[in-house]
């Protein structure tokens, strides 16, 4: 008999965001773009910050459904890089959405955020991270995004 996977916690990322870059509605939805300008990531033993550079490609599908593709650095104490490829879905009730698009802050409680992040890196103390499966859970602020990252064991 197969057991069912547990989690441990990872890491905790507070993301800084500019503004939207509106693209509209392209052929699949509405397309957005939002720039990652910094932050910071706090792990069991480890730290670094999130480099500025790095955007979020969303994809608004429905009045309660967006997919969301980030692409961004991190950088831990030391110097050493990891690439993050994170991929999720953002669902809520259409009047949520709507003000989640137009940065207004709204209860966490009332929305479902979940991702999986994938790591790249030639960091000898997390090279283990490529070798992992990761689920997260995420907050979207004004002008932060919240999340929290877990192995599955």
């Amino acid at each position: 008999m197969n057991t069912a996977p547990q989690i441990r916690h990872f890491a905790e990322l507070k993301v800084k965001v500019d503004p939207p870059q509106e693209i509209g509605h392209a052929q699949h939805g509405q397309r957005r773009v939002i720039p990652i300008i910094g932050g910071t990531v706090q792990g069991d033993g480890w730290r670094g910050k999130v480099l500025p550079g790095g955007a979020d490609y969303q994809l608004i599908l429905t009045p309660r459904m967006a997919n969301l593709d980030a692409h961004y650095v991190l950088e831990i104490t030391g110097g050493e890089l990891i690439y993050v490829h994170n991929r999720a879905i953002r669902v809520a009730e259409p009047e949520i959405t709507e003000r989640l698009i137009k940065g207004e802050p709204v209860d966490p409680a009332e929305i479902y955020f979940r991702c999986c992040p994938k790591f790249e890196t030639d960091a000898p103390s997390m090279r283990w991270i490529t070798e992992r499966l990761f689920i997260g859970t995420g907050i979207r602020r004004p002008d932060l995004v919240e999340m929290n990252f877990y192995e599955v064991l």
